[in-house]
């Protein structure tokens, strides 16, 4: 097979790429919607909540923007492959998968882990992550390019005490990165992933909020404090343009320094 031409210039534009982000009613999933609508982007919403992810599209309205609506659960297979087909049959294809959909709902120690609970998680932040990464990638092969970007975390790379089941998952999505890297690199499209540390998101705010945890997690952190979600868009954006055209497979971490130590 002929190596993929190399392109003629580097660029940050997205005006006008097609988009998809899933987990965009809230958090991480919501900034990058509107970064990426800020951007110039057309953008399609995933969520399970509908009155989340129409705030959201409003917003994206605001900009001037009109969004695709695809609520679902990025765990039903039947679901993502119905949002796919919406997105082929409204634009014709996709350049960008942004998958942000994850849950983090326990916190307890390893062998007090109910099965379900278990089960829950890596049905979300894996079966889902594959998924649309499957359904997404189809549309971009078909049209020769595309670039998938995948959220997992930090604790896919160092453990964090009573989070197995979330720490296994995301472990499993930088897998997963690397594996469709390497498959689908020679037919245009890229997949990297984007690991953050600990943001100011509804995700994160019991252990925020707990005298305990918020000073154990800031002593992790060198630079003394929490993110904010506005600064995980400007990673999103860099790994969704031609700017971050030689890079696959590749995990960028955001995390004020914690995987530094």
């Amino acid at each position: 097979m002929n190596a993929p031409s190399v392109p003629s210039s580097v660029t940050f534009d997205l005006a006008g790429s097609r988009v998809w982000v899933t987990g965009a009613s809230r958090g991480l999933g919501r900034a990058m919607a509107l970064g990426f609508a800020a951007a110039g982007a057309q953008v399609a919403l995933t969520a399970r909540s509908a009155d989340g992810i129409k705030e959201v599209a409003v917003e994206i309205e605001a900009m001037g923007g009109e969004p695709l609506v695809l609520v679902g659960s990025v765990s039903d297979s039947e679901a993502v492959s119905r949002s796919a087909a919406i997105i082929r049959e409204e634009w014709g294809g996709l350049d960008v998968l942004v998958n942000c959909a994850g849950i983090s709902p326990t916190f307890k120690r390893a062998e007090l882990l109910e099965d379900e609970e278990w089960r829950h998680v890596l049905d979300i932040n894996v079966t889902g992550t594959f998924l649309c990464a499957r359904e997404a990638g189809k549309l971009m092969l078909d049209s020769g390019g595309g670039a998938v970007v995948n959220i997992s975390s930090i604790h896919g790379q160092v453990g964090m005490e009573r989070m197995l089941a979330y720490s296994a998952s995301k472990g499993a999505v930088d897998s997963i990165t690397r594996t469709l890297a390497l498959e689908w690199a020679e037919r245009g499209v890229r997949v990297n992933t984007i690991s953050p540390g600990y943001f100011e998101t509804d995700m994160t705010e019991a252990l925020r909020g707990h005298q305990k945890w918020r000073g154990h997690l800031l002593s992790k952190i060198p630079m003394g404090r929490f993110g904010v979600p506005e600064e995980i868009v400007s990673a999103a954006l860099f790994l969704a343009s031609d700017a971050s055209g030689f890079m696959t497979g590749s995990n960028m971490v955001v995390d004020g320094g914690w995987t530094a130590a």
